[in-house]
């Protein structure tokens, strides 16, 4: 579903991203874990299309991407969250899952602005939709409240659920977990192999190990721009390197 082939990403003489290959397999949940700088974000971001490597090819679903502007990669099915979110904070909670459906439109404007059946009829698609993310996720209860004002949890699985109204194939989780609880955690966990479960392809950057043994088929280890490792969770616990530069080892 996506493949990053000899990816490098340069910002002046500081290189970022160093011939990164990875391949996260159809209907898997691929896992991206490494210390802080490690080059994660600019990875996510390179995949998007907020940023463009320097060098080599990221494929996504038969589409070269590398150079894509990030409105057409979410044409393509490719959608993300971000590890600082970026909700419309002004906008109900109902209302930032109905935009988020803008780019699978098909009304026109002047057919928007006299409100024509085609666009009342795609409207109606919109709300239903919205609301079955709303049922999903727990947030019926405060549909009509501003984005702004949920708690941090509540924000965080509105903006996977606002991710998941663009119906995309494939999913980036840029640390979707930051300043949970561990039970909120796990929650979200439970959502994220129930993303699986319906056919999505998923790729979480996480710090929290608990997630990534919890979700992950297969985990990559970044460290330096460079990938040092790509196994198990189980075996990239056991990983030498990997304990050495991430996880931790005591002396």
């Amino acid at each position: 579903m996506l493949e990053l082939r000899e990816v490098t990403k340069n910002y002046g003489g500081l290189r970022s991203l160093d011939s990164v290959n990875l391949h996260a397999e159809a209907e898997m949940i691929t896992g991206l874990i490494g210390p802080n700088g490690a080059g994660k974000t600019t990875m996510i971001n390179c995949i998007s299309g907020l940023d463009h490597p320097t060098s080599g090819e990221i494929i996504f679903d038969g589409h070269s991407i590398e150079r894509t502007p990030a409105h057409r990669i979410t044409g393509y099915g490719l959608a993300r969250t971000y590890q600082n979110i970026r909700l419309f904070n002004q906008m109900s909670v109902l209302e930032n899952l109905i935009v988020a459906q803008h780019s699978d439109g098909r009304a026109t404007l002047v057919e928007a602005l006299f409100f024509l059946p085609s666009h009342l009829r795609e409207y109606r698609q919109q709300r239903e939709r919205a609301f079955e993310l709303l049922e999903r996720f727990h947030l019926m209860n405060v549909k009509d409240a501003p984005a702004g004002s949920l708690p941090y949890g509540d924000q965080r699985r509105l903006e996977m659920a606002r991710a998941l109204a663009t119906n995309p194939k494939m999913i980036l989780l840029d640390e979707p977990t930051a300043g949970m609880n561990p039970i909120e955690t796990h929650e979200l966990g439970e959502h994220i192999l129930q993303m699986k479960e319906d056919g999505l392809t998923i790729l979480v950057i996480e710090h929290d190990m608990s997630l990534i043994s919890q979700v992950c088929d297969e985990v990559y280890v970044l460290n330096f721009g460079v990938i040092i490792a790509n196994d198990t969770v189980e075996n990239i616990k056991q990983n030498e390197e990997v304990i050495v530069a991430y996880l931790g080892r005591e002396d």
